[in-house]
């Protein structure tokens, strides 16, 4: 009979299952060995200091396997939170926020500053040697107006909507990521692009890290959010779609909403030759691993016809 505790047994059999879990996980650390992964980084995700200190560690883990890891942020809620306490009043056209020289200084202070500097100062406490950017730097984004349309539902004349210095990028220039390629740096970008003027435009993250991921070649581009992923019609869960079938469920309304501008995004980033993208759910703890290093997944991964 053993001498064993029922304790030792159980801590025992804890540490094989870990163990386990590691080997099982090496033949996907060896696929995506070497391989640039895009991660969109934003929503709750951010906001919880848990979930912080945990997708801090997961990126860190990332490097350590010899992946790297390129980490885009956003920022809404804590740049209207700034706004509103130094009383600047935003206008909206159309539903979308107007974004004035006042308000654009607001956005990079708060991006390119506070957010950026706290994902930095989190990677680097859990490890990593992170440094921050703005797409600003090393003219990583050049960046152009953004132009939205409406057609006048009486005229159907369409009309161009300013929405200031809201801007998409026109040109990433990925030159300063090669030199953190081959080092232990890992990038945490703020999406903040220069126009040919120098001026600046706030670039919303989503399609900035779209934008980066095909720019870089990327292995995957993986947007945290704060669903499951790309939900059908009866609320399930879609673990993967090609870009035709995206297409269809955009037409068909299963995709609708603030998810087809997560999808749009995707697709762009597919079709400009990133393998796969992926919509995940970041309030999930190690959502990134578990995406990266299970066969299966956690999202909705879409992938060319």
């Amino acid at each position: 009979m053993s001498d064993e505790t029922p304790d030792i047994l159980h801590d025992r059999q804890a540490w094989l299952d870990r163990a386990k879990t590691l080997s099982e996980s090496l033949p996907f650390m060896r696929q995506y060995s070497d391989e640039t992964i895009v991660v969109k980084y934003g929503g709750h995700a951010m906001e919880s200091a848990d979930l912080a200190r945990l997708f801090a560690r997961d990126i860190v883990l990332l490097k350590q396997v010899g992946i790297n890891p390129v980490v885009v942020h956003g920022g809404g809620p804590q740049i209207d939170a700034m706004l509103k306490r130094l009383d600047i009043q935003t206008p909206r056209v159309d539903g979308l926020r107007y974004t004035d020289e006042a308000t654009v200084e607001v956005v990079e202070m708060i991006l390119s500053g506070k957010i950026n500097k706290q994902i930095v100062s989190a990677i680097n406490e859990a490890g990593g040697f992170a440094v921050g950017l703005s797409g600003k730097d090393g003219h990583l984004i050049r960046a152009r107006k953004l132009r939205r349309t409406k057609k006048d539902p009486d005229s159907q004349i369409e009309k161009v909507l300013d929405l200031g210095f809201v801007g998409e990028p026109s040109e990433i220039t990925p030159h300063i990521l090669d030199f953190f390629r081959e080092s232990d740096v890992i990038p945490v970008i703020a999406p903040v692009g220069m126009g040919n003027a120098g001026e600046t435009y706030n670039i919303n993250a989503d399609t900035a890290a779209g934008a980066i991921a095909a720019a870089t070649e990327a292995r995957r581009l993986l947007m945290l959010t704060d669903v499951a992923g790309v939900l059908d019609k009866a609320g399930n869960l879609i673990p993967e779609m090609t870009v035709s079938q995206a297409k269809e469920y955009i037409a068909d309304g299963t995709i609708s909403g603030g998810m087809i501008p997560k999808v749009e995004t995707c697709l762009q980033a597919v079709e400009d030759g990133v393998e796969a993208a992926v919509i995940l759910d970041g309030r999930v703890p190690h959502a990134l691993l578990l995406e990266l290093f299970t066969p299966h997944g956690v999202g909705t991964l879409i992938k060319r016809d």
